[in-house]
């Protein structure tokens, strides 16, 4: 449902920044109520999350180093959707290269959109079970510490900081359902 009494429309657009990855704008909008205002938003190509599931029914996570904030963080594998690359393509990719593995099983979960305040940005969820391990090949810049953990390891985790990366924690929201037979899984 829309409710046409809350959208902004774009009156012009322009833009600040172009990057490798983002690109920056600034569109000045009129409001619902005829009002004006400015917008600066981030254009994202969009990324791919797995829930890695093992035979022995841990997950598989990575701890890398995130230069934004400076710091490692504990996540799921993810990665950016190449251009034209279907998501599901960007998973089955991102799963193998960082943590060598693929799987024989993929099912689409689900999208969140990390910061909607702000950006444009929208992560696929997707689910990879039936995991063999064939060797990673991690990109020239990237380094990381493949890590397994058990469903409740991982929300405690979360529970205690150690996890606070917006779309792990939405990932396993979605596998700690599944996983205990609260949702069924999607067609």
């Amino acid at each position: 449902m829309i409710d046409e009494d809350l959208i902004e429309t774009t009156l012009s657009s322009e833009s600040l920044c172009e990057g490798v990855l983002l690109k920056a704008h600034r569109d000045r909008v009129q409001l619902p109520d005829g009002g004006i205002a400015i917008r600066e938003w981030i254009e994202h190509p969009g990324a791919a999350v797995v829930i890695a599931l093992l035979d022995n029914g841990k997950l598989l996570f990575e701890r890398q180093f995130r230069y934004p904030v400076r710091q490692i963080f504990l996540e799921m594998p993810a990665g950016k959707i190449d251009a034209g690359e279907p998501a599901l393509d960007t998973a089955r990719r991102e799963l193998r290269e960082e943590t060598g593995y693929k799987a024989k099983t993929w099912r689409h979960l689900g999208t969140m959109h990390p910061c909607i305040g702000y950006s444009n940005e929208k992560i696929e969820i997707f689910l990879a079970h039936g995991l063999s391990f064939v060797g990673n090949d991690l990109d020239d810049e990237e380094f990381l510490e493949v890590v397994e953990l058990s469903l409740a390891d991982a929300v405690l985790a979360v529970r205690d900081g150690e996890i606070t990366d917006a779309k792990t924690i939405s990932a396993l929201f979605w596998a700690e359902k599944l996983i205990k037979g609260e949702w069924e899984m999607p067609a």
